[in-house]
């Protein structure tokens, strides 16, 4: 059994080890599925011109579903209008998140592309990026669609809720800044940083009432990365530290550090930080390609001490590994590929005061992938 989504489809980490009454692993056993939801259809629209810009735009769709109970729905992918000047590139419309480098990115067979070590998801935004000869300068502001982050439910306090609407109340989108240094065309470095605000309540609960909110969570993250090209193989490498980043399905979160108020019940909170490492090493051949992934996470905790409830994704995980073998081969336009993955986490049955798990034991999973594709 596993923490993923769509019936399996995309795997995160396997899930913990639950004993039952006679010390058996209920979670623990064989399991299979067959989907082609990875299906999708694009219209790519060029050729026009405004403002003294080349227009073009993109709408594509696959039949992921938003959730697994509209699983095999047609959903939105990408959407967007993209103005090209001669070094300025303006994009508008949902697009890869900033973390997620289309030039630098793993190439796994697994739909999830090396998540949770990789940062994913594509949300609304306004992208602009300036060319300078081979580097480039991006710039983006994005609210949160389909990836969102975590946080309290007002209508279930038990339970966490995953909606946008954290960082829509905070009244400022994510920001980020990214720098592409490509010294040749077969070398490419990049480093990048984001901050993004939540605004977790807008109201609270006191000892004799209810009382507006306004306290609100902000958070870093930065992004380097490394590509090699070379006729043989393709290297790739990319470091993460993120603050508060679930919405991008890596583990962490933020949590309740202190009490403000007690008669209003205002509260203060404190990021939960992440650190991810992965490579990816992949052979170049025309027909056969052989390529292995591996991915580390870790748990780095609050700076200060959680106090209160805790809200994100795999907070019971102090960290976690992967390593997946791949080998694909193509016939023209037919494409088969195999993938061994192998992912284990570390869940701990207690945390410290800064929400580091501890007391840890290690869950582990192995799924085996065929995959099958026709490109036109």
């Amino acid at each position: 059994q596993t923490v993923s989504a769509r019936e399996g489809h995309f795997l995160l980490f396997p899930k913990p080890i639950k004993l039952d009454a006679a010390g058996e692993d209920i979670n623990a056993g064989l399991n299979f599925n067959f989907l082609s939801i990875q299906s999708r259809v694009a219209i790519n629209i060029k050729g026009a011109e405004a403002l003294n810009a080349k227009i073009s735009a993109k709408i594509e769709g696959d039949f992921f579903g938003q959730l697994n109970p509209n699983i095999n729905l047609f959903r939105l992918r990408h959407a967007y209008i993209k103005m090209q000047w001669e070094k300025t590139d303006l994009l508008i419309g949902q697009y890869w998140i900033a973390m997620f480098v289309p030039e630098c990115f793993p190439g796994t067979i697994s739909f999830n592309t090396g998540v949770p070590f990789q940062p994913f998801g594509r949300n609304p935004q306004l992208r602009l990026t300036q060319h300078f000869g081979n580097h480039k300068l991006i710039v983006m502001a994005n609210s949160q669609r389909d990836y969102s982050s975590r946080g309290p439910n007002p209508m279930n306090p038990s339970a966490t809720l995953v909606s946008g609407q954290f960082l829509q109340n905070s009244a400022i989108p994510e920001l980020s800044a990214q720098f592409h240094l490509s010294p040749t065309k077969n070398l490419l470095f990049g480093l990048g940083a984001s901050y993004k605000q939540l605004l977790p309540q807008t109201s609270t609960i006191g000892l004799d009432g209810t009382y507006k909110s306004s306290e609100t969570i902000g958070g870093y993250n930065a992004v380097a990365f490394a590509k090699l090209s070379t006729k043989p193989v393709t290297i790739k490498v990319q470091g993460i530290y993120g603050q508060n980043i679930p919405d991008v399905l890596s583990i962490g979160g933020f949590g309740i550090s202190d009490s403000t108020d007690i008669n209003k019940g205002t509260v203060r909170y404190e990021t939960i930080n992440t650190v991810s490492f992965w490579g990816d090493i992949s052979t170049n051949g025309s027909k056969y390609q052989f390529g292995i992934f591996a991915g580390y996470s870790k748990n780095l905790g609050a700076k200060n001490e959680i106090i209160g409830p805790i809200y994100g994704l795999g907070t019971n995980i102090e960290s976690l590994y992967r390593i997946s073998p791949r080998v694909s081969v193509k016939f023209n336009k037919l494409k088969f590929a195999i993938e061994g993955e192998y992912t284990a986490a570390n869940y701990g049955s207690s945390r410290d005061k800064f929400a580091v798990p501890t007391e840890f034991v290690q869950s582990n999973n192995f799924r085996f992938l065929f995959a099958s594709y026709f490109f036109f």
